[in-house]
């Protein structure tokens, strides 16, 4: 007689998960082309907060610059498409790497700097950025922006919001994916013991300067594919759209979803995004309504959502795989 009782069962996490990530491909049949948009572009800073979050809440590097990233990786996609007519695809994971290779450049002299100075300085960095992209009209189209071409697969021309969830939901899933699997390895547990103590993990034989610069690599690679992506979301780009309220926003994400959480960054996200088209028909209290949550979750949740969510015990154990 067979034995059934030692037969490995899926997790309830495990299961819900599948569940999820089945219905997220289900989306577009219920909702209209506005609340599309929208989820878009919640897709589109969830891969930007989870590689932030790398950096700040895994790694403990107190870096400002995710807006510069962001747009380094959104105008060097567009621009290879619309100036050489190279196809999304292929200029997608070319801004990925534009933005990478910039954040390596910038991190060798981020190193010597202590933690508050290092924020200062990679603040300065983003508004520099932006100043470039605002006066190189030659190449960057000035400060009037530039439309976006649609990408397309095979001829097949995705030019509507649904078409464009998809494309951001396939890059979504495959990034949260890497970033489990970097932070579940030797890569990941580095990034953490750096954060907790700099002086433990040189005892450990880790090389600080190795890591802190691939971290800065990951995250800005992160942050530039989240820019080729809201490219095609909004389908207009102007230097406005990277100041210094994206580095505001993109900090708020991870503090409010959780630091060192790749739940919370996708919480994060998801409620910031969403609150100002929830509160969208009062536009003169938005602010003041958006304020007190915010300090709300900051003040009674200072670990953000994924530290409340651990509370309820059906969620604890599978927040536990990804919190470090």
């Amino acid at each position: 007689m067979r034995n059934f009782g030692n037969r490995p069962r899926m997790s309830l996490g495990a299961g819900a998960g599948w569940i999820v990530i089945l219905a997220l491909f289900f989306i577009p049949l219920a909702t209209n082309r506005y609340v599309q948009y929208s989820i878009n572009l919640t897709l589109v800073y969830m891969v930007l907060a989870l590689g932030l979050n790398l950096l700040f809440g895994y790694t403990g590097q107190f870096a400002f610059a995710n807006a510069a990233f962001f747009g380094i990786g959104a105008y060097a996609c567009s621009l290879l498409t619309v100036r050489l007519g190279i196809p999304f695809w292929f200029s997608l994971p070319l801004g990925g790497i534009a933005a990478m290779f910039i954040g390596c450049i910038i991190s060798v002299p981020a190193l010597r700097l202590a933690r508050f100075y290092l924020a200062i300085m990679t603040m300065a960095l983003g508004e520099a950025i932006q100043w470039v992209l605002i006066h190189w009209d030659r190449v960057t189209f000035g400060p009037s922006g530039f439309q976006i071409p649609p990408p397309s697969i095979g001829g097949l021309l995705l030019s509507s919001d649904r078409s464009v969830y998809y494309v951001n939901l396939l890059v979504t899933l495959f990034i949260f994916w890497m970033a489990r699997n970097i932070l579940g390895s030797r890569i990941g547990r580095a990034f953490v013991a750096i954060r907790d103590s700099e002086v433990a993990a040189q005892c450990m034989a880790i090389p600080l300067t190795r890591y802190k610069i691939l971290a800065y690599a990951i995250s800005s690679f992160y942050a530039g594919i989240a820019g080729g992506l809201y490219a095609i979301t909004v389908g207009y780009l102007t230097p406005e759209n990277f100041g210094i309220i994206q580095v505001t926003l993109h900090f708020c994400m991870v503090m409010v979803g959780g630091l060192g959480s790749m739940i919370g960054s996708v919480a994060g996200a998801l409620v910031l995004t969403s609150l100002p088209e929830i509160l969208r028909d009062y536009q003169a209290y938005q602010e003041i309504i958006y304020g007190f949550i915010l300090l709300f979750i900051l003040i009674f949740m200072p670990r953000g959502i994924s530290g409340a969510l651990k509370r309820f015990r059906w969620f604890r154990e599978e927040i536990e795989k990804l919190t470090l």
